[in-house]
C-alpha cells in the first residue's frame, strides 16, 4: 500500500509524542478486549461438550433437558444439579469472570455491597452484583456510545459546516444565527426533559444528545471551507465547469477533514462525559444497565463500600486520560507547524 509523504510524516509526528501514541494503543487494546465482554465475565461456560456435542451457551440458548435436566427453560449452569449432569458427560470452560453485568450473587458472605474478595476481584455493588463485570460492560457500551455520536455528529456537523462555508451569503447567514440561537439553549435542562418525557434507551439517548452534538464541528470546518473556496485550485475547477458538489467533495471537504480528525477524540472524551453524567443524575440509560455513571452513583449512596466510588473514578479518569492524550498526539501529527 502506498502511503503518501504527508502521512508518512504525520504518522512519525503521531508516533514522536509518545505519551499520546502509548495512550491509543492502551486504549485500542482495552477498547477492543471489552467487545468480548461476554468471553470474559459471564454466568454461562463459553464452550460446553456434553455427549460429544459442542455447544456454546454465550452465543445460543439451551433448554435443561438438552443436558439431561428436567426442565425446558434456559439451563442454570451455575446449578450444582446442572453442573454435576455436564461433568458427568463432559466439560465446560467458564470465563475470567463467572458473572454477567446482571447476575445477582445469592452466596455472599454478608449483606451487598461487599469488598473485593478472591471471587468478586473489585467486590459486589449494592444489588450484589459483580462490579468487574459491569466495569467491563460498562466501558464497552461508554466507548460504543461515545464513537456512534461521534460519528452522527461529524456527519451533520461537517455537512453544515460545507454547506455554510462553500455557498456563503444568506444560506451562512440564516444557519450560523440558528446555531446562535440553538447553542444557547441550556442542553442539560433539556436533555433532561426529554429524558423525563420517554423511556431512555441506548438509541433514544443518542438522538437526544445528537440534538446538540453535531454544532461544535460546524464552526472549524466552516472557517476551513471559507478559506479552502478562494484557493487556485477550487477556482480553476469552476472554471473547468466541474460542478459545485463535486468541487466540495474533491478539493473543500478533504481539506476541512484535516482540523476535523484533531477533534473527534476530544468529541469522544466529551460524548463519555456527557452519557456518565446523565447516568449518574439518573437520566440515562436505562436501570440496570452496565454504566460508569451508574457506578459513581451507587459509590455517593454507598459511602460506606468505598471500592464502588473509588472503582468508578479511577476507570473514568484513565478512560478520558487516555482519550486526551490521544486527541494530543492527533492533534500534533496534523499540525503542519510540527516537524519530528
Amino acid at each position: 500500500m502506498n502511503i503518501s509523504p504527508i502521512n508518512k510524516r504525520r504518522f512519525a509526528q503521531f508516533k514522536s509524542n509518545k505519551r499520546g501514541y502509548w495512550s491509543a494503543i492502551i486504549f485500542c487494546c482495552v477498547f477492543f478486549i471489552s467487545l468480548f465482554a461476554e468471553f470474559i465475565a459471564n454466568d454461562k461456560p463459553f464452550l460446553l461438550v456434553y455427549d460429544g456435542e459442542i455447544y456454546m451457551p454465550v452465543m445460543s440458548a439451551y433448554p435443561e433437558t438438552t443436558f439431561g435436566g428436567e426442565f425446558l427453560t434456559e439451563a442454570d449452569y451455575r446449578d450444582p444439579v446442572v453442573a454435576q449432569k455436564i461433568n458427568e458427560n463432559g466439560w465446560m470452560l467458564w470465563p475470567l469472570i463467572r458473572f454477567h453485568h446482571a447476575t445477582v450473587a445469592w452466596d455472599l458472605p454478608a449483606p451487598a455491597p461487599t469488598g473485593p474478595d478472591t471471587t468478586h476481584i473489585l467486590g459486589t455493588d449494592d444489588q450484589a452484583r459483580d462490579l468487574a463485570a459491569r466495569l467491563i460492560y460498562g466501558f464497552r457500551i461508554s466507548v460504543l456510545f461515545g464513537f456512534t455520536l461521534v460519528v452522527f455528529s461529524s456527519l451533520i456537523g461537517v455537512f453544515a459546516g460545507l454547506v455554510q462555508g462553500f455557498y456563503g451569503g444568506w444560506i451562512d447567514l440564516t444557519v450560523q444565527r440558528f446555531i446562535e440561537v440553538w447553542g444557547g439553549l441550556p442542553q442539560l435542562y433539556i436533555l433532561i426533559i426529554l429524558a423525563s418525557v420517554v423511556e431512555p434507551n441506548f438509541w433514544w439517548l443518542l438522538g437526544l444528545l445528537l440534538l446538540f452534538s453535531w454544532v461544535s464541528l460546524v464552526g472549524v470546518v466552516r472557517a476551513e471551507t471559507l478559506r479552502a473556496r478562494n484557493q487556485d485550485f477550487v477556482r480553476a475547477a469552476r472554471a473547468l465547469g466541474v460542478s459545485n458538489s463535486m468541487i466540495i467533495l474533491r478539493h473543500v471537504l478533504p481539506n476541512a477533514m484535516v482540523a476535523t480528525i484533531t477533534f473527534l477524540p476530544f468529541i469522544l472524551a466529551g460524548s463519555v462525559t456527557t452519557l456518565t453524567a446523565l447516568d449518574f443524575i439518573g437520566f440515562g440509560l436505562p436501570p440496570g444497565s452496565p454504566s460508569l455513571g451508574e457506578m459513581l452513583q451507587q459509590g455517593k449512596n454507598n459511602l460506606q463500600a468505598p471500592w464502588l466510588g473509588l472503582t468508578g473514578f479511577f476507570s473514568i479518569a484513565l478512560l478520558l486520560t487516555l482519550l486526551v492524550f490521544a486527541g494530543e498526539a492527533v492533534r500534533d501529527a496534523f499540525d503542519p507547524r510540527k516537524t519530528t
